[in-house]
């Protein structure tokens, strides 16, 4: 289990089901996202279904300034350090849930952009 600052980011159970998730797959890459990091000062959020267990790389969709499916490096995830000193988060009360559905949430957190209604 990695922790900071007394907050758990990757509990066992969590672990666990990145890691069955990521043996498991098969290319389609349908897995629920189990893990929802964000980056409590800035803009950053991260949901998570695959952890390579060798390299530390997990897949999932990544919000910074646009949404994409891909790799990220929990190494460096969260060894970052944002505003106040504060580093990376996990949203505690995240409900596992598909990518896409993950992908559509992120689209409603930004009812302003002009580019949602074109």
């Amino acid at each position: 289990m990695e922790s900071r600052a007394g907050m758990i980011i990757l509990t066992k159970a969590i672990k666990e089901k990145l890691i069955a998730n990521h043996k498991e797959q098969d290319g389609t890459k349908n897995f629920k996202a189990v893990l929802k990091l964000f980056n409590p000062t800035g803009i950053g959020t991260w949901y998570l279904s695959e952890l390579d267990p060798q390299t530390n790389n997990a897949f999932g969709l990544c919000c910074l300034h646009e949404e994409e499916f891909g790799y990220v490096n929990l190494d460096e995830l969260l060894s970052f350090k944002g505003q106040l000193g504060l580093g990376i988060e996990r949203d505690r009360h995240f409900k596992p849930k598909t990518l896409d559905d993950c992908r559509k949430v992120e689209e409603l957190r930004k009812p302003n952009d002009i580019t949602n209604n074109l």
